[in-house]
């Protein structure tokens, strides 16, 4: 027998207020100037696309919600690349004092929706796939660790995931340290996913022309 009508969409209703406690929110940083490249590197085509549009796309196929893209150095442009994908843009205006005005910016554009955590990206690491944001989200919430990161080299930083009891961290963070600082300071309570391709840079021209050879 199908259940009363009533009944029915307070479980429809339940269901989806669960989902929305679960969301996880994404924040896309994009806000640098590109001063030693030269020319705006979130432009740079890459296999196509624009490294922006490459990291957008990669950001809704996460699954991540919502997605906020920060703008900076370049606003137009770059709002203009993520034309169509359900990404909100956000510029900050505080752009040159660092990173970190940044994150505080995308995270204020995304707390309406009260996510469980926020992922952290940047726009320039091209080998970055949805693949490995949502194993990094998925380790986060079930391991209820208030980091995951991804880890290269010696080093662990974005993209993250970061709880929500960290939000008024993040909120405090200041200068061009970004996020790194944070992770560090929790040390082995930091959950780890490999993704050695986080050590390439994209900073100058030489980077940029050794990425286009090597794929």
């Amino acid at each position: 027998m199908a259940a009363p009508e009533s009944t029915a969409s307070a479980t429809a209703s339940a269901a989806t207020g669960s989902a929305a406690a679960e969301a996880v929110a994404l924040v896309l940083l994009a806000a640098g100037a590109s001063t030693r490249m030269g020319r705006p590197k979130q432009l740079l085509s890459y296999r196509g696309r624009t490294l922006l549009r490459h990291a957008a796309e990669t950001a809704v196929a996460s699954g991540c919600t919502p997605v906020v893209l920060v703008t900076g150095a370049v606003r137009e442009a770059l709002a203009a690349e993520v034309a169509g994908l359900p990404v909100q843009v956000v510029h900050n205006p505080d752009w040159e004092t660092g990173m970190a005005s940044s994150i505080r910016a995308g995270l204020a554009a995304a707390q309406p929706a009260e996510p469980a955590a926020v992922l952290i990206m940047l726009s320039d690491q091209p080998h970055l796939t949805p693949e490995l944001l949502r194993e990094l989200v998925q380790r986060q919430r079930q391991a209820q660790a208030p980091i995951a990161a991804a880890a290269y080299g010696d080093a662990l930083g974005v993209p993250a995931v970061f709880d929500r009891a960290l939000f008024s961290q993040l909120m405090e963070l200041r200068g061009q340290a970004g996020a790194g600082r944070l992770i560090a300071s929790y040390g082995p309570a930091v959950e780890r996913i490999a993704f050695p391709a986080g050590l390439l840079d994209v900073d100058t021209p030489e980077q940029y022309a050794a990425l286009l050879q090597n794929g």
